[in-house]
Protein backbone atom coordinates (compact mmCIF):
# COMPACT_ATOMS: atom_id res chain seq x y z
CA UNK A 1 0.00 0.00 0.00
CA UNK A 2 1.29 3.33 -0.96
CA UNK A 3 2.16 5.98 1.17
CA UNK A 4 0.50 9.30 0.80
CA UNK A 5 0.45 12.25 2.34
CA UNK A 6 -1.84 15.12 1.68
CA UNK A 7 -1.73 18.80 3.03
CA UNK A 8 -4.65 20.53 2.88
CA UNK A 9 -6.64 23.08 4.56
CA UNK A 10 -10.21 22.62 5.58
CA UNK A 11 -12.88 23.96 3.31
CA UNK A 12 -10.61 24.06 0.62
CA UNK A 13 -12.23 22.98 -2.39
CA UNK A 14 -9.36 22.23 -4.10
CA UNK A 15 -8.41 19.96 -1.81
CA UNK A 16 -12.16 18.09 -1.64
CA UNK A 17 -11.64 17.46 -5.57
CA UNK A 18 -8.26 15.65 -4.06
CA UNK A 19 -10.20 13.85 -1.47
CA UNK A 20 -13.15 12.61 -3.48
CA UNK A 21 -9.94 11.03 -5.86
CA UNK A 22 -8.27 9.52 -3.27
CA UNK A 23 -11.67 8.03 -2.42
CA UNK A 24 -12.80 6.95 -5.27
CA UNK A 25 -8.85 5.41 -5.92
CA UNK A 26 -9.46 3.76 -2.22
CA UNK A 27 -5.93 4.81 -1.12
CA UNK A 28 -5.23 5.94 2.30
CA UNK A 29 -3.23 8.74 2.86
CA UNK A 30 -2.31 10.58 6.12
CA UNK A 31 -3.76 14.64 6.21
CA UNK A 32 -1.64 17.62 7.49
CA UNK A 33 -4.12 20.12 8.24
CA UNK A 34 -2.09 23.53 7.34
CA UNK A 35 -2.90 26.59 9.22
CA UNK A 36 -4.96 29.25 7.39
CA UNK A 37 -2.54 32.03 7.56
CA UNK A 38 -0.41 31.52 4.55
CA UNK A 39 2.36 33.10 6.81
CA UNK A 40 2.01 29.87 9.10
CA UNK A 41 2.11 27.14 6.54
CA UNK A 42 6.19 26.96 6.88
CA UNK A 43 5.89 23.16 7.02
CA UNK A 44 3.71 23.04 3.74
CA UNK A 45 6.23 25.56 2.53
CA UNK A 46 9.29 23.14 3.28
CA UNK A 47 8.18 20.16 1.75
CA UNK A 48 6.75 22.02 -1.90
CA UNK A 49 8.49 25.29 -2.08
CA UNK A 50 5.17 27.14 -2.07
CA UNK A 51 2.52 28.06 0.68
CA UNK A 52 -0.59 26.73 -1.37
CA UNK A 53 -2.67 23.69 -0.79
CA UNK A 54 -3.15 20.99 -1.51
CA UNK A 55 0.06 19.16 -1.55
CA UNK A 56 0.69 15.51 -2.27
CA UNK A 57 3.63 13.94 -1.15
CA UNK A 58 4.25 10.19 -2.28
CA UNK A 59 8.35 9.01 -1.21
CA UNK A 60 7.36 5.41 -2.96
CA UNK A 61 7.39 7.21 -6.62
CA UNK A 62 9.55 9.81 -5.62
CA UNK A 63 7.07 13.15 -5.17
CA UNK A 64 8.20 15.25 -2.31
CA UNK A 65 5.63 18.03 -3.16
CA UNK A 66 3.16 17.84 -5.96
CA UNK A 67 1.07 21.25 -5.61
CA UNK A 68 -1.89 21.83 -7.88
CA UNK A 69 -5.10 19.69 -7.66
CA UNK A 70 -5.79 19.12 -11.09
CA UNK A 71 -2.14 17.92 -11.45
CA UNK A 72 -2.40 16.15 -8.26
CA UNK A 73 -5.34 14.24 -9.33
CA UNK A 74 -3.93 13.53 -13.23
CA UNK A 75 -0.64 12.05 -11.24
CA UNK A 76 -3.29 9.88 -8.47
CA UNK A 77 -4.92 8.60 -11.85
CA UNK A 78 -1.85 7.64 -13.82
CA UNK A 79 -0.02 6.14 -10.79
CA UNK A 80 -3.00 4.32 -9.21
CA UNK A 81 -5.98 4.62 -11.31
CA UNK A 82 -7.16 3.35 -14.68
CA UNK A 83 -3.55 4.52 -16.30
CA UNK A 84 -1.53 2.33 -13.61
CA UNK A 85 0.53 -0.34 -16.14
Amino acid sequence: MAHLELYELEGCPYCAKVKNKLADLNLEYESHMVPRSHSERTEVEQVSGQTGVPVLVDEEHGVEGMPESDDIIEYLEETYGSGAN
